[in-house]
């Protein structure tokens, strides 16, 4: 993917181009299940802003209301574990995404992308 200097070079010299092939020409495209692309666009526009100087605070630990994320999670009275729209979004994840659970023997949960590979155990991917 594209950043920076490169993807602004590359927006302008597709001029005419439509939205999709320049999302696709700057290298926001991934792999859906079923094999088709997925074009993303949200990824791409955040990246072209970026690059054009306009920092929106994305993936730095901020939610709704510009609130800051407490990576922590409560289990509810019905006995749900919610994980936030905030998280999803700062993964890009996508409505019938589908994971593996994995738990640990000391009340860990991890979450694994269907057909990813597990990364390294003890890992840890949040933010302190």
């Amino acid at each position: 993917m594209l950043t920076g200097t490169d993807l602004l070079n590359q927006v302008k010299a597709m001029g005419e181009a439509s939205k999709s092939e320049i999302v696709k020409a700057c290298g926001y495209v991934s792999q859906k299940k079923d094999g088709g692309e997925r074009l993303n666009f949200t990824a791409f526009y955040e990246a072209l802003l970026e690059a054009k100087g306009v920092g929106l605070g994305i993936g730095g630990g901020t939610g709704k209301g510009g609130r800051k994320l407490s990576y922590k999670a409560v289990v509810q009275g019905n006995g749900n574990l919610l994980v936030g729209k905030a998280y999803t979004a700062m993964l890009d994840l996508q409505t019938g995404d589908e994971f593996t659970i994995k738990l640990s023997a000391k009340k860990g949960i991890t979450l694994i992308p269907q057909g990813a590979e597990e990364e390294a155990e003890g890992e840890d991917v949040t933010a302190e």
